[in-house]
Parts: C-alpha cells; structure tokens; sequence
C-alpha cells in the first residue's frame, strides 16, 4: 500500500514510532524506536539498538503496527505490516546504512540490523476535540502551553 505523503511527512518531521508487536507468549508488547525513516512510499524502518525483545517478537511473528502522533497537533497514524531483518553483515543493510547515516549520523555505528515494515494498512489518528470543530492551529498553541508548563 502506498503510504500518504501527510503520514510521510508526519514520520520525516516526528521519527518516534511505538512499535505494537507480540511475544512468543501471546502477550502484547509496545516498544518506542526513535530512528524511523521513510525508506519508500511502502517501506518504514528503524534501526535496531537496544531492542532485543521486539526483534523476537517479530522474528517469531513479524506481524506488527507502528504508531506515530505529532504531540502539537495530537494528530498521527497507524501503520500496520509485516517487518523483515536486514542483517548488519548483508548487501542489503550496505545499500540501506547511507539513508539512515544522512539523518542519524555517528549513531549509526551502533545500529545491529535495520527492521523494514512493508506497510499494509494506514489508519488515521485523531483527538476528540477536532470532533468539536477544534482547529490545527488551536491544538498547537494549546499544546505549546502545555508543554512550557511541564519543561518552564
């Protein structure tokens, strides 16, 4: 499914998806990975640091969702797929590593694999109050109030 460009741009401008998978048990399991990237208009990826567990989730069930929500607008997406390994020693992660070395820099050293999800499906995420007619513009200088109240 080919992402749309709002998602895109949501994922270039926020990176942080929460990353939805499950155990080998059958529980759920959610995991913040700060180093997406858009790798094409059906591919997202992380680069994999300090995330054992979510690799064996998804190596026993590369099933997942990743969630991602502009904190401003408290707006974001749902993308759902199926994730698969690129290994630090293969072709594939060479070919790949420049994308993330363009945004991550020095951090990439310490990238153990890329995880790539070929998206499925994109769902919208929204906050009630735009049901009341709340505008973009409201959400943000709320949010911006609030956040100066949490971090003066």
């Amino acid at each position: 499914m080919k992402i749309p460009a709002s998602t895109q741009e949501l994922i270039t401008r926020w990176r942080l998806g929460h990353v939805a998978t499950v155990t080998p048990g059958g529980r759920p399991s959610v995991s913040p990975k700060g180093t997406f990237l858009v790798l094409d208009d059906e591919t997202i990826a992380f680069g994999e640091i300090r995330s054992p567990q979510t690799v064996t989730n998804l190596t026993q069930n590369p099933e997942c969702e990743v969630n991602f929500v502009d904190a401003f607008l408290r707006k974001g997406a749902r993308l759902r797929g199926q994730a698969r390994m690129i290994r630090r020693d293969s072709e594939e992660f060479t070919a790949m590593l420049p994308k993330f070395e363009e945004v991550w820099g020095n951090l990439c050293a310490r990238i153990n694999l890329i995880v790539a999800i070929k998206v499925e499906e994109v769902k919208p995420l929204t906050t009630p109050p735009y049901d009341d007619g709340a505008t973009e513009e409201e959400m943000i200088v709320l949010y911006k109030q609030k956040f100066a109240e949490m971090y003066p």
